[in-house]
C-alpha cells in the first residue's frame, strides 16, 4: 500500500500529542491529551512516566482510527520531546522506580552549587557545552540514585536504565528492544562530550553515574525500531529534542538562521553549522542534530517560563479562563508600567540564577486583570530580547529577522510587541507546529519520504510583524524590565 503519512509524536511538558502530516507537510489532524503536573514540594516538578506512555499511545491510536488510516499507509513515526526530563526504570519489569523529574525541577540546586564550589564548572562547559544547573539531566540522575531506595542496587545488578522522554517512549513502543537516544537529547544531559561525541567518563565519575544505565546514541534521523499496531510494524525513524526539532522545522539549515519557540518555556536557537561556538554571555552550546553522522551545532538561550506564565494566569490566579483572552486584555490595559518577572523556576539564559523567584513590580490602585495579563505577555518578549542580545554578542551575527513558532506565537499582540522590543521583523509561518514538523522531517529524510532540498519549498509565511514602536520607547521599557529582573534575583538563597 502506498505510503501517505508521517506521524509525529510530540511529548511535551503539558501534554502528549500526535500530529498527522501528508506528503506536502500539511497537518491533517492533531490529537492531544494533557498530562498531570505534580508538585510534591516547593520547586519540585514531576510527571508520571506511565501516564506519559499511556497518553502518548492513546493519542497515536486516536489519530490513526479517527482518520480511518490503515497502519500500512504510515511511512514512519517520529518522536520529539521535552528534553532534560529524567526517567529511570527497572529494565526487567519495565516499571519506573519513581516519577520523572521534569526539566523545571529545582531539587538539585544545592548539588549544583556544590559542584561549582568544587571547581567543576569549566570541565562541564568544555565537555558538554552546558552550565552546571539543575535544569539538566545529570544531577537529576544523581539525585534518584542517591534518594530512591534500591536504585543503586538495581544499577549494580545491571537492571536499571536511564532515559530522557524520547528514550522512554522508544523503549516502550519497541517493547524493550531499543534503548537509544539521539545526539540532540544526549547533548542536554551534562554527561555527553559534544566534541568527541561520546559519554564523558570524567562527568560520569564526578556525578557518580554508571555508564551501564545510559542509552546508545544515534543520529536524529535514524532507525529506532518498530511500533506494531494492528499487526503492522510501523518504523520509528526520527528522534530529536523539541527545540532542535523546531529549528529544523523552521528550515534554519544554514549558519546564522535562528528561531524562537514560545511553548511552556521559551527557547531561541541559532544554527552555527559544523562550528561549535562557546558562549561568553550565559548561552548554551548544544548539538542541533545529527544526520548521516554529520553533526551541526547551535547556540541556545533557554527561558524556563513562557507559556507556563500564561497557564499561571489561568490556573493559579484564575483571572482568565482561556489563554486566548490575553490578547484582548493586553489591548485594553492602561498605561501603567507594570512588570511581571515570571521566575517561578529561577531564571535561565542569560542570567542562570536558580534562586530567583517571580515578582510583579509597579502595582498601583489602577492595576487590574488587563494590566497583569499584558505584563505577563510582555515578559516573554523581554526575556527573548535578553537572549538575542547575548546571542548576537557571542556569534557576531546580527539577525535580520526572527522565525517564531509555538502556541503563544499565535498571539498577535505578543508578536507585534516582540518585533517592537527587538527592533527586528518577526516571521510567523503558516504551520506554527514547527517542533512536530521538524521531527517528521527527520523521519521522512531517513525513509526517502522527503528530500532535504524540497523542505524549504513547502514552508509558507503567515505574517511578518515589523517594528512600529519608537526606539526610545522600547529602550525605556526594556530598561525597566532589566531593573525588575535585578530585584528578583537571588531571592531564596
Amino acid at each position: 500500500m502506498k505510503k501517505k503519512y508521517i506521524i509525529a509524536l510530540d511529548q511535551g511538558t503539558s501534554s502528549s500529542r500526535a500530529i498527522l502530516f501528508n506528503k506536502n507537510a500539511e497537518i491533517i489532524d492533531v490529537e492531544q491529551y494533557e498530562i498531570e503536573q505534580i508538585f510534591p514540594k516547593p520547586g519540585w516538578v514531576e510527571h508520571n512516566p506511565e501516564e506519559i506512555i499511556a497518553t502518548q499511545t492513546k493519542v497515536l491510536h486516536n489519530l490513526i482510527n479517527n482518520n480511518s488510516i490503515n497502519p500500512s499507509e504510515i511511512d514512519s513515526i517520529a518522536i520529539t520531546n521535552q528534553r532534560e526530563t529524567t526517567v529511570l526504570w527497572n529494565k526487567m519489569t519495565g516499571k519506573p522506580i519513581c516519577n520523572a523529574i521534569v526539566w523545571q525541577d529545582k531539587r538539585t540546586s544545592k548539588l549544583c552549587s556544590k559542584l561549582k564550589s568544587e571547581g567543576h564548572e569549566e570541565h562541564f562547559k568544555k565537555s558538554s557545552g552546558l552550565l552546571i544547573d539543575s535544569y539538566f539531566s545529570g544531577t537529576k540522575i544523581n539525585w534518584i540514585l542517591n534518594n530512591i531506595e534500591g536504585a543503586k542496587t538495581l544499577a549494580k545488578d545491571n537492571k536499571l536504565l536511564f532515559g530522557t522522554i524520547e528514550t522512554w517512549l522508544i523503549w516502550n513502543l519497541t517493547k524493550g528492544e531499543v534503548h537509544a537516544t539521539d545526539y540532540s537529547n544526549a547533548s542536554r544531559t551534562l554527561l555527553f562530550d559534544i566534541n568527541n561525541l561520546t559519554w564523558d567518563k570524567k562527568s560520569l565519575k564526578i556525578l557518580d553515574i554508571p555508564k551501564s544505565i545510559l542509552p546508545c546514541i544515534k543520529n536524529s534521523s535514524d532507525d529506532y525500531g518498530f511500533y506494531e499496531y494492528k499487526g503492522i510494524k510501523i518504523p520509528i525513524r526520527g528522534a530529536i529534542g523539541d527545540q532542535q526539532a523546531a529549528l529544523f522545522g523552521q528550515c534554519c539549515f544554514e549558519p546564522g538562521e535562528a528561531k524562537n519557540t514560545y511553548g511552556t518555556g521559551c527557547f531561541m536557537l541559532l544554527n552555527t553549522g559544523s562550528k561549535r561556538i562557546e558562549s561568553n554571555n550565559g548561552l548554551l552550546t548544544t548539538i542541533a542534530w545529527g544526520i548521516d553522522d554529520n553533526i551541526e551545532y547551535a547556540l541556545e538561550g533557554s527561558i524556563f517560563i513562557a507559556g507556563a506564565a500564561i497557564q499561571w494566569l489561568r490556573d493559579g490566579l484564575k483571572i482568565i479562563t482561556d489563554s486566548n483572552e490575553t490578547e484582548q486584555l493586553a489591548k485594553e490595559a492602561n498605561e501603567d508600567e507594570v512588570i511581571v518577572v515570571p521566575a517561578f523556576a529561577g531564571l535561565g539564559a542569560p542570567y542562570w540564577d536558580m534562586y530567583a523567584r517571580g515578582a510583579i513590580f509597579g502595582l498601583t490602585r489602577d492595576t487590574g486583570i488587563s494590566e497583569i495579563s499584558r505584563a505577563t505577555l510582555e515578559s516573554l518578549a523581554f526575556q527573548t530580547k535578553d537572549v538575542l542580545v547575548a546571542m548576537e554578542e557571542d556569534s557576531g551575527i546580527h539577525l535580520q529577522s526572527l522565525n517564531v513558532d509555538g502556541a503563544a506565537s499565535a498571539n498577535n499582540y505578543l508578536m507585534q510587541f516582540q518585533s517592537d522590543i527587538l527592533d527586528t521583523p518577526v516571521n510567523r509561518p503558516d504551520i506554527i507546529e514547527s517542533t512536530a514538523l521538524g521531527a517528521a522531517y527527520m523521519a521522512g529524510l531517513r525513509t526517502g519520504f522527503w528530500k532535504k532540498e524540497e523542505l524549504r519549498t513547502m514552508k509558507s509565511i503567515n505574517q511578518v510583524f515589523k517594528p512600529s514602536m519608537e526606539r526610545t520607547v522600547s529602550d525605556k521599557k526594556h530598561l525597566l524590565w532589566t531593573e525588575a529582573v535585578k530585584r528578583s534575583m537571588n531571592w531564596t538563597k
